[in-house]
């Protein structure tokens, strides 16, 4: 389900290759979308050029509602808000009558973003029994381990 909601954004993107012309404006991987955009020639005027944007989902099959619980039930609902998968939360300083601040150009950034899939750059855990000296002790297991334990 796409957010119907009018929303006016300003994005700028990079280039998907040094050669292509289509800017990659949103990879998001925990939501699997990636949204681009292209210049291509009008078809009612050929020497004009319209932006085309594209928006990818990948709709994970067989994930689970809570990602770090594998016998959580399969999740069967996936909305997309265009509004928070283009939100930019990454601290910047400006510089403000001398004085410098922290600020980030999205709002709502302390709310946790729902996500369909591991995103291999985050530490994903899940509790396992483990049995020793004759108890039942529960553990975490990583379930991505290249980003639990990279250095």
């Amino acid at each position: 389900v796409l957010d119907s909601g009018i929303a006016y954004l300003v994005l700028a993107g990079y280039p998907v290759s040094p050669k292509d012309e289509e800017y990659v404006l949103v990879n998001n991987k925990c939501q699997c979308v990636t949204v681009t955009s292209k210049f291509v020639p009008s078809e009612e005027n050929p020497d004009e050029e319209i932006l085309v944007r594209n928006i990818r989902i990948m709709v994970p099959l067989k994930a689970r509602e809570n990602i770090s619980d594998p016998l959580s039930p399969l999740r069967t609902t996936f909305i997309y808000r265009m509004s928070e998968l283009c939100k930019n939360c990454e601290p910047m300083e400006i510089e403000l009558g001398g004085v410098i601040h922290q600020v980030q150009q999205g709002n709502s950034c302390e709310e946790p973003q729902t996500c369909y899939t591991y995103d291999r750059n985050e530490c994903y855990s899940s509790p396992v029994p483990l049995l020793y000296h004759g108890e039942v002790r529960h553990v975490p297991a990583a379930l991505t381990p290249d980003s639990c334990f990279a250095e």
